[in-house]
């Protein structure tokens, strides 16, 4: 598996935020999905990864700097081909490692509450991410769950 700073420009990486932006909205009323845009994605507070093996997309995420110690987990999202391979793993911990690097203290991440997010939440609990309460802009929300983790 090769991680790389992404552009967001290919076709593959389009085509899978369409999907994951569906899936969003069809697992959560439209106001409750907090799940960025292409454009969303490339603001320069955010940075943004691809997995690959040889030519073929796995998935991505990225990491959106909330302040000099807090990052938020935004978009991560693995091929239906590469579910439960290890790719998730694997690039959240290159994720965390990232942001280690830069200084953070502590990352947070927002995921759905209904059964179609439960994989994402067992990653994260996996992982050492343990449930919160809202942070950043976020409100309470009967469809979100917040967990977050301490470097």
């Amino acid at each position: 598996m090769n991680i790389r700073v992404d552009d967001l420009s290919g076709p593959e990486i389009k085509q899978l935020l369409t999907e994951h932006l569906d899936d969003m909205f069809a697992a959560s009323p439209p106001e409750c999905v907090f799940a960025l845009d292409l454009d969303g994605l490339k603001k320069p507070n955010i940075a943004f990864w691809t997995v690959w093996e040889d030519s073929q997309l796995l998935g991505c995420g990225a990491l959106k700097t909330l302040d000099e110690t807090h990052g938020e987990i935004k978009s991560m999202r693995t091929t239906s081909a590469a579910r439960n391979k290890g790719v998730a793993s694997t690039l959240l911990r290159h994720i965390l490692d990232v942001a280690n690097q830069k200084g953070f203290r502590t990352i947070s991440l927002e995921t759905g509450s209904q059964d179609f997010f439960a994989p994402a939440r067992m990653l994260y609990n996996k992982h050492g991410f343990t449930e919160c309460g809202p942070f950043s802009n976020y409100k309470p929300d009967p469809y979100s769950v917040f967990m977050t983790k301490v470097l």
